[in-house]
């Protein structure tokens, strides 16, 4: 299974956070994502988004369809995440586009073993996939990309 872990790009303070939508700067940082990302994903994958308004605006720089689920909701338990996007079994890859701290949770829990505050750049991505070997499970790390760096 590929996941890749895509934090939604900068976006607007305001008091009503699931309305916050991305600044021009955001709109930038997503698009560049969304062409490298696009530029490498499988044939077959599935986008997955949170329903905050700035999910689904970076998501939309993929010009694809998704689903948007209340279980990627800022505050979502790396477990459920997990579980959700059908790790590690899902055939495929699989983009969750979500929010800090609940991505960094993700990232550190897969490639750790244990849930930290481990840091995904705004516009950012972990791009991780599993493998089996010796008669276990490894996590690989493919990219960590922020988007200054494309």
């Amino acid at each position: 299974m590929e996941l890749i872990l895509w934090r939604h790009a900068d976006a607007e303070e305001g008091e009503r956070d699931m309305e916050r939508k991305l600044t021009g700067k955001g709109r930038k940082q997503a698009e560049r994502v969304g062409e490298w990302l696009l530029a490498r994903l499988p044939g077959r994958y599935t986008v997955l988004a949170s329903p905050a308004r700035r999910a689904r605006e970076t998501a939309d720089a993929l010009g694809t369809r998704y689903k948007i689920s209340e279980r990627l909701a800022p505050g979502a338990a790396p477990g459920e995440v997990l579980k959700f996007c059908g790790w590690p079994s899902h055939k495929g890859a699989v983009v969750v586009v979500g929010h800090q701290p609940d991505l960094g949770r993700v990232a550190a829990l897969l490639v750790a073993g244990a849930e930290d505050a481990w840091s995904v750049k705004k516009g950012g991505l972990w791009w991780l996939s599993n493998r089996e070997r010796g008669g276990g499970t490894e996590v690989v790390v493919r990219a960590v990309i922020a988007p200054d760096l494309i």
